[in-house]
């Protein structure tokens, strides 16, 4: 009876989401107001790498200045108004500041990792989900919202530093 009440004890603690901590990543000691900002890239960069803000703002929109323009871009790119993630540039830049690719999702493969604190490694990522960037810091979401769906949203891929 006692394994019984650990076995569900342990699938009840599993299904929890990430806790969540509110945190802009320095948007707002950098000088700029509000928040309704496709940022999310610069801020999770920002949060993950212990960068400051300005600092990683300035790199993106670099990037997305520099790079080649093709007929699936539908929009200009920017560190305000978001970013395609799997450009070269976007990878190179990550890799410098310590961090390395782990895909958690193929081609056919359907949801294996969610966006769930028992899912994700301990360390500092930077967490790419659907149209949406954030860092989670051992088990803890750090973001202007909370993204996670109640545990439910499926993980593409994270940077892991280190």
């Amino acid at each position: 009876m006692l394994e019984e009440r650990k076995l569900t004890s342990l699938q009840t603690r599993s299904k929890l989401p990430a806790y969540f901590k509110f945190n802009d990543g320095g948007r707002k000691a950098a000088g700029y107001k509000g928040t309704a900002a496709g940022d999310c890239v610069v801020r999770a960069i920002a949060i993950a790498s212990g960068k400051d803000y300005q600092e990683v703002y300035d790199a993106i929109n670099e990037g997305c200045r520099t790079q080649r323009k093709t007929k699936r871009m539908h929009r200009e790119t920017s560190a305000r108004v978001g970013v395609y993630v799997k450009r070269k540039w976007y990878k190179d830049y990550l890799q410098s500041l310590g961090f390395r690719w782990v895909p958690t999702m193929h081609i056919g493969s359907g949801c294996q990792v969610h966006l769930r604190a028992d899912e994700l490694p301990s360390g500092r990522l930077v967490v790419h989900v659907s149209k949406h960037s954030t860092a989670v810091i051992d088990g803890v979401i750090h973001d202007t919202h909370d993204p996670s769906r109640a545990g439910t949203r499926c993980v593409y891929g994270y940077w892991i530093r280190g």
